[in-house]
């Protein structure tokens, strides 16, 4: 549980990174790319991969 509470603590600190540098335009970009790689990840190491794999 504490690896998903830093994993959230660092997305939020990217966020306000992104959003302080008046960069908030690449937010949907990062959010797209993280939802990406959860699908790859989730994809190759449960078995719910032939799923995954059909959606692209």
């Amino acid at each position: 549980m504490s690896t998903l509470k830093g994993m959230l603590a660092t997305i939020r600190e990217l966020m306000g990174f992104l959003w302080a540098n008046k960069l908030w335009w690449m937010s949907p970009i990062v959010v797209v790319l993280l939802l990406v790689g959860g699908l790859v990840v989730l994809g190759s190491s449960t078995g719910l991969g032939p799923f995954v794999y059909s959606l692209f």
